[in-house]
């Protein structure tokens, strides 16, 4: 099992949203929080400087986000929990011995950071946390999914992803892998449903869900 960490682990997408729409208001590009929604999450950060630069009209200064990394930061610190019912989920998944890692488009740093204040942390060894730093391409590509399960000695037919955006079900089916669309946060439903895609709204229902579709696979 492969999760993805915001908007699956922590539920950081509603508070991130938010503050997006003010920075890209600050930078002249405005965006409603539909738009955001739509398209910045779960993207890479090559997707969301070339929305954004197409809005502008203009290329992004070098490392221009840096500006906002605050604003972020001192949120994520106050208000970040974990998804409800994710730590359940995990918690049988380790009673029952399945094996997960972690692969975001986040940076290492910040997928740490947003585990520890969300106190799942410890369900996570190092050698067990990806991120798109360690890929070519982000998601929608399927490198950081592949590098995973290589990584991991798993062969990716074997590999189930839990993801929260188009963008990560999209690198999922890339990367010949089954997928569980989590649609209890941002994302609607029909924008995660397609092909080897099993889409749901409660976390607890996880775990029941994988093993039912390892009965027939």
């Amino acid at each position: 099992m492969i999760f993805d960490c915001d908007g699956v682990l922590v539920d950081s997408e509603r508070i991130c949203v938010k503050i997006d729409v003010r920075v890209m208001a600050d930078l002249g590009c405005d965006f409603t929080e539909e738009e955001v929604i739509s398209t910045f999450v779960g993207s890479s950060f090559a997707i969301r400087d070339a929305f954004i630069e197409e809005r502008l009209g203009r290329p992004l200064a070098p490392e221009w986000y840096k500006a906002y990394d605050h604003l972020y930061e001192e949120a994520l610190a106050t208000e970040l929990t974990a998804i409800d019912g994710v730590a359940d989920a995990i918690g049988t998944l380790e009673a029952l011995g399945l094996p997960f890692c972690l692969a975001s488009n986040g940076g290492h740093a910040n997928i740490r950071r947003n585990l520890a204040t969300a106190g799942l942390r410890h369900h996570f060894a190092e050698a067990r946390i990806f991120s798109a730093a360690d890929v070519a391409l982000g998601k929608p590509a399927p490198d950081l999914f592949l590098h995973a399960a290589r990584t991991l000695g798993v062969d990716p037919a074997r590999c189930a992803v839990v993801e929260d955006s188009p963008y990560g079900v999209t690198a999922a089916r890339a990367a010949g892998m089954r997928s569980f669309g989590y649609a209890g946060g941002l994302t609607a439903a029909h924008r995660l449903a397609g092909p080897g895609t099993v889409v749901f709204e409660d976390m607890r229902e996880l775990p029941g869900l994988l093993s039912a579709a390892r009965a027939v696979s």
